[in-house]
């Protein structure tokens, strides 16, 4: 037996909701001391109070709650329950998707919505092709599968990532119009950069319209995650490193296969010794950032083997390419 403290602690519900629970005999204590009024509950109803907090979180209402717990053993009723919610739910995301596309329409009508960005053509694919290799390709994350163009705050910045990796360079670029942040599909990414042209280039982000020069694209309808949280400010350490020595040293630096997950799937990390710290690396990833970079003089920042791996161009301080590490085992 647990009192209500610990009970809430172990299922994700606060003291006061399962107090509500209590009330409206959706969770009832398992004892209650009839002097002090102090609730007691029983192991088994800790899976109870977990299953409700989940519920409850989706914003299933109390009276199909109750009837999902009072038949959980029945699947077919349970599985109609769920399923309807579910239904519920996706209709009221489609209804606020109509609202907000409403919502910004209107807005477009009282002030000017396109951002106009004047850079050269040969800046803006240099700085597509720093961040292309970053792209992800997972089908069921829509919102990794193109480059983000970010302006605003006076700085323009191109980024992607397919999570194992993330890409940001900088693009010295004029800004006219309000900030924007607009999800590239990577083939408009890839058609820029099989381009030839030279000189001053127009970038125009008009809604849902992307046109560069005589280039016209849509942007894609996904929201990017925020890249700005992850990028790091400083390192415990910091080497300096010619490109050209860090792919000796990848060519030469010991593997071992390493367990990914319980189902028995391994993979091969590259193991690499920077300073005092040995960290395990997707030898690929690792080479198509140093191709993305370009040649010249590197510096390498990290906080240990298990975070990730900035590299950056001195030449370049807004641009940083990250790599996820692989966590070595004995």
């Amino acid at each position: 037996m647990r009192g209500i403290g610990e009970m809430s602690r172990e299922s994700g519900l606060s003291v006061s909701a399962l107090r509500f629970y209590d009330g409206a005999g959706l969770l009832v204590p398992a004892a209650v001391d009839p002097w002090s009024g102090y609730r007691r509950y029983s192991d088994d109803q800790v899976v109870t109070a977990r299953l409700l907090a989940r519920l409850r979180r989706v914003g299933m209402p109390l009276p199909q709650v109750r009837r999902l717990l009072e038949h959980r053993d029945d699947a077919a009723l349970v599985d109609r329950l769920l399923r309807a919610h579910l239904a519920r739910l996706e209709q009221g995301l489609a209804d606020a998707r109509r609202e907000l596309s409403a919502a910004r329409t209107l807005l477009s009508l009282e002030s000017p919505m396109t951002t106009r960005l004047t850079t050269t053509a040969e800046a803006l694919r240099a700085a597509l092709r720093t961040v292309r290799y970053a792209v992800g390709t997972d089908p069921e994350l829509p919102m990794l599968t193109g480059v983000l163009l970010d302006a605003g705050d006076g700085a323009v910045r191109l980024a992607a990532t397919d999570r194992y990796r993330l890409a940001v360079a900088s693009l010295d670029a004029t800004l006219e119009g309000p900030a924007a942040s607009v999800l590239l599909p990577v083939a408009l990414v890839d058609q820029l950069l099989a381009g030839e042209t030279t000189g001053p280039v127009t970038v125009e982000l008009d809604g849902d319209d992307v046109v560069v020069g005589t280039v016209r694209g849509r942007r894609l309808d996904a929201e990017f995650p925020d890249y700005r949280r992850v990028l790091p400010a400083g390192a415990e350490h910091r080497l300096d490193v010619d490109a050209a020595e860090l792919r000796t040293i990848l060519a030469e630096a010991p593997t071992r296969t390493v367990p990914t997950g319980p189902d028995g799937a391994e993979e091969t990390a590259t193991v690499l010794t920077l300073g005092d710290v040995e960290m395990g690396v997707n030898r690929a990833f690792l080479l198509e950032a140093l191709d993305a970079g370009g040649a010249g003089q590197l510096v390498l920042e990290l906080d240990g083997p298990l975070a990730p791996l900035a590299i950056r161009d001195p030449r370049r301080p807004g641009d940083v390419s990250l790599l996820m590490p692989i966590r070595l085992t004995a």
